[in-house]
């Protein structure tokens, strides 16, 4: 029997209604997929033409009737027809022929399938893939879950999006390879100690992708040249950001911004959050509170500051916008039952993202009541989107069914504003947004970690949930510094919290100030309706004299780094690579790297530490190997390769210089 077949560049395997394929996708990478009676389906969800592919490198071999060979400069995929059932096993080494992924074996007693498809109605399939897993293998990436763990060995994680969680399923191994599960089906995946297994709940067929590498920045770096690299970081990106729940007035924005202003604090983003409109839906500014918001801008712009407004894909029934957009069929649809697919002021549905038609209708609406006033700018709140019960079952995209389809929302979210501002000719752009999917950096994402407790712990699980997501694909990330539930502006305890955040927040891609503080405030319209409420002052001067100068001091920091910063950003856009990163990036030869949850790199010259239990006076720091370290804060020198002991006063965060790149130096951190 000829089990094999040569196609071009691509290797062939065919057997009882399965066909699996293997195509050389970029540089020591291939794309596998596998179909059950049907053509493969060659389209992508995700992975765009490779970058510095060369054919060249690739060889094939059909050694016999039951064995072949495919290579693509530093990955080897192996391929066996076993005896029992004449079913395929797949191997991948690298180039010294160490064993990367091996899929379990098939048949036997127990009768198991590697690729395992379960037929549905309709044609679909649920779908299994299941790999041997080493209990030495660490695992990094997979999006942003909210946990307080870095290696996910063991880790069960769901393949969906929810507020605060954003399924990315790409991950690098400890092994030296990079693995994406190329599937936009709500699923999960199982990092067993036994048995790797990923799950596609319903899905045509199998599509993945995997590279080899010697380092993690290899691995990353062909992972972006398939997947797409952000954008440069606009100038407005490297400073402080103030935001908060919620600036309800024009004249608030205005005396805000003033403040700053008379207090020779930079400051280059400040943000208008939800509920500045009408209704959701309507996309424009509730002129009873925005009266005039082109001049409102303009006088924003004229002190430097540029204005950010936050944008939901909520459509309530009642917006001036519903009863088009639901004749247009440019909704997200329910398949039973009543569609009000969030509660939130009122019964709300979702515009469809996934369809070009609402892409450009939704944009128009933007383009008149924001970007022709000069919003350059927008924060795409409810990115997931934030279905009420999370049933994604229950749910109908242009694209196809949620189960199917569904984790691609959050990235043609994205999409659809990059697209729209680049037809004005905007270029370097940035757009915050709740979450993001395989492929979202190249529209301009920033991601932050969505509406997260204010609370240790919580702030522990973001420095977590900022070096996976790098790792994932992502460079752009923030969180809401304090937190965005629970934090009381006259607690003593968070306000401790928020200055350990607020200095964290200095070393990530974007510093952003947000939350909803406590006591809020009931605001009611001319009309006698009550509207979204308005949390307590959030700006650095409303927590005490010792806090604003501490807050001051960073967002100085801040400023200090803005060259610095923009070289991060400009490897990110050339080269994929993040701008937090994780000890191991940088030391992949040093074993403790690979173990620390609570350390990062800014860069490859800026070790952070930050204090993330409350009331610490000291903590214990790793300095990895081979070179010596600087204090930023004492100038101090320390032996890499070793744990230190480090006074953290609460004006101070150990921040450490690798010796000889301290052109950059940042002065009593």
């Amino acid at each position: 029997m000829d089990f094999f077949q040569k196609k071009e560049n691509r290797l062939i395997f065919r057997y009882d209604g399965e066909c699996v394929m293997f195509t050389p996708w970029g540089k020591d990478a291939f794309r596998v997929q596998s179909s059950i009676l049907s053509d493969i389906n060659e389209e992508s969800v995700a992975l765009q033409e490779p970058e510095n592919f060369s054919e060249d490198v690739v060889k094939i071999e059909v050694l016999d009737e039951r064995h072949a060979v495919i290579r693509n400069g530093r990955i080897t995929a192996e391929l066996f027809v076993q005896e029992w059932g004449n079913a395929l096993q797949i191997i991948y080494k690298n180039q010294k022929g160490a064993v990367l992924l091996r899929e379990i074996t098939n048949g036997g007693a127990l009768a198991r399938k590697a690729r395992k498809f379960k037929a549905l109605p309709g044609g679909n399939f649920r779908l299994k893939v299941s790999f041997e897993s080493d209990s030495e293998e660490k695992i990094f990436g997979m999006g942003q879950y909210q946990q307080e763990k870095m290696n996910l060995k063991g880790c069960n994680l769901e393949l969906a999006h929810r507020n605060s969680q954003a399924s990315i399923p790409f991950y690098i191994s400890s092994f030296g390879y990079g693995f994406l599960w190329h599937n936009a089906s709500i699923g999960e995946v199982h990092f067993g100690l036994n048995t790797t297994e990923w799950v596609a709940e319903d899905t045509r067929q199998m599509d993945y992708w995997i590279t080899a590498g010697d380092t993690p920045a290899e691995i990353e770096e062909q992972y972006a040249a398939c997947t797409g690299k952000v954008p440069m970081m606009p100038e407005y990106g490297l400073g402080f950001w103030q935001c908060k729940l919620r600036y309800y007035n024009q004249e608030q924005v205005l005396q805000i911004a003033r403040e700053y202003k008379k207090r020779q604090i930079p400051v280059d983003v400040i943000v208008i959050d939800y509920y500045h409109w009408p209704r959701c839906g309507d996309w424009r500014f509730d002129e009873e509170y925005f009266p005039a918001p082109a001049k409102m801008v303009e006088e924003l712009h004229e002190m430097g500051i540029e204005t950010m407004v936050s944008i939901w894909p909520q459509v309530d029934w009642r917006s001036e916008n519903f009863e088009e957009m639901k004749q247009q069929g440019l909704l997200v649809k329910i398949n039973a039952g009543v569609d009000a697919q969030m509660i939130f002021h009122g019964n709300n549905v979702f515009m469809d993202a996934t369809n070009p038609r609402t892409r450009e209708y939704v944009w128009e609406k933007c383009r008149k009541n924001y970007a022709d006033l000069g919003i350059h700018l927008f924060w795409l709140d409810e990115a997931e989107p934030e279905f009420t019960t999370y049933d994604f079952d229950m749910y109908r995209y242009y694209a196809g069914a949620v189960s199917e389809t569904g984790n691609i929302y959050p990235r043609e979210y994205s999409r659809l504003f990059f697209e729209g501002q680049q037809s004005l000719g905007q270029k370097d752009i940035v757009n915050l947004v709740r979450c993001a999917w395989v492929g979202s950096q190249k529209y301009g994402a920033l991601v932050w970690s969505g509406d997260i407790w204010s609370s240790y712990e919580d702030f522990r699980k973001q420095i977590c949930a900022g070096l996976h997501m790098g790792l994932s694909g992502i460079p752009w990330w923030t969180t809401d510094i304090g937190g965005f539930h629970g934090g009381n502006i006259h607690d003593p305890e968070f306000v401790e919290l928020l200055l350990r955040w607020f200095q964290f927040g200095t070393f990530c891609p974007v510093m952003r100030l947000h939350g909803l503080r406590m006591p809020g405030e009931t605001i009611i319209n001319q009309d006698g309706e009550e509207r979204e409420w308005t949390g307590a002052d959030n700006e650095i001067w409303s927590y005490g004299e010792e806090a604003y100068q501490i807050m001051v001091k960073f967002i100085r920091i801040r400023e200090m780094m803005r060259d610095y910063t923009r070289t991060l950003m400009k490897e990110a856009h050339e080269t994929g690579t993040p701008v937090m990163r994780t000890l191991f990036y940088e030391f992949p030869e040093d074993a403790p790297c690979w173990e620390i949850t609570d350390e990062y790199m800014y860069g490859a010259d800026i070790l952070v530490a930050p204090v993330c239990y409350e009331k610490a006076e000291s903590r214990k720091v790793y300095l990895p190997a081979g070179i010596e370290w600087v204090s930023a804060g004492t100038g101090e020198r320390f032996a890499g390769g070793g744990w230190h002991e480090i006074l953290t006063p609460i004006d101070t965060l150990p921040v450490f210089l690798r010796e000889g790149r301290q052109g950059y130096l940042i002065h009593r951190v």
